[in-house]
């Protein structure tokens, strides 16, 4: 089947729209700090074609199919293997000290969730793995494994915002002592049997927790926090970031990162702001954008996107003087 088949970019024409205006010079460079399975990339590369196309991703299956979905352009696209909180390193070994356009469509890839081997997707029964990158780090049934009450508690709670996050602990804590919990049909069994047939009904048990797995085992959320102010840092002024976000925790930290570069530094009651405090961004939209009831219909996977843009308007103090 051809990959454009079964991967939908999500927000492809919105993303184009506003990232544009940065990339139409003859040397502008777009970091796509999350290259997934390259929909996004491709439609970028054909749109400008003289742009030079910065790609990471932490998945190396990813890596290898995007890099043959954009073979074509491979003269104008340098492909890494980093987890995006690694973009200020990427650049720099791209010989570059800024770039124009940065991209982040975050969260679990469609490649991730599609194989079903990979343990992401609590429908179906596999490893408990849930590692984007393969190659390192713990999987989610370490975590299961090992982790104690309290801290399978603190994740769920932080980040799944799982409301029976301690009955579900117990619950895991409990039944890892008769069996180890291996495959994920294991822990969705562990986890309906623990949950009330009220709370049932409100959506399927294993969601959050499942989220909250694969954060932990990812560390995404401290990767987040580190790379969105790294890739605002590494605009030229009159670039772009936009960011695409699918669960509230994600759209939090952009949202913050965003807005702190937004506002004025300068100390209150101060009577004429000066130079050096003036913000140094621009946001594009009004809050977070959704992505339209027609797109939504045509790729569910756009349902729960939050897009937040910004424009660089100004150096940073360092780079004035």
């Amino acid at each position: 089947m051809d990959i454009r088949d079964i991967h939908t970019p999500v927000m492809l024409d919105r993303c184009v729209e506003l990232l544009a205006p940065a990339l139409e010079r003859d040397d502008a460079v777009l970091v796509d700090a999350t290259l997934g399975m390259g929909g996004h990339a491709e439609a970028f590369l054909e749109r400008f074609d003289r742009l030079h196309l910065i790609g990471l991703d932490r998945d190396r299956d990813a890596l290898r199919i995007a890099g043959e979905r954009l073979a074509r352009f491979a003269e104008r696209t340098t492909l890494v293997h980093t987890v995006y909180d690694g973009i200020a390193d990427a650049i720099a070994e791209a010989g570059l000290t800024a770039v124009d356009g940065i991209l982040f469509d975050l969260g679990v890839s469609s490649l991730q969730l599609d194989e079903t081997d990979r343990g992401f997707a609590y429908a179906h029964d596999a490893p408990l793995d849930m590692r984007m990158d393969q190659s390192t780090g713990i999987t989610a049934a370490d975590v299961v494994a090992t982790y104690g009450e309290g801290d399978l508690r603190r994740i769920f709670e932080r980040y799944g915002e799982e409301k029976l996050a301690g009955r579900y602990a117990r619950a895991i804590i409990a039944a890892r002592q008769r069996e180890p919990i291996a495959r994920s049909g294991q822990l969705v069994q562990i986890l309906q049997d623990a949950t009330p047939a009220a709370v049932a009904r409100a959506g399927h048990p294993a969601k959050r927790v499942f989220q909250a797995l694969r954060i932990e085992v990812n560390a995404e959320l401290g990767a987040l926090e580190r790379a969105v102010p790294a890739a605002l840092s590494a605009l030229n002024v009159g670039g772009r970031i936009v960011v695409l976000s699918y669960q509230s925790l994600e759209d939090r930290l952009v949202k913050r990162a965003i807005t702190q570069a937004s506002v004025s530094t300068a100390p209150a009651g101060l009577p004429v702001e000066l130079p050096e405090h003036a913000p140094r961004f621009r946001p594009l939209v009004k809050g977070a954008e959704l992505a339209t009831d027609e797109e939504r219909a045509r790729n569910p996977r756009a349902t729960p996107v939050r897009l937040r843009a910004a424009v660089r308007v100004r150096a940073a103090v360092e780079e004035d003087e």
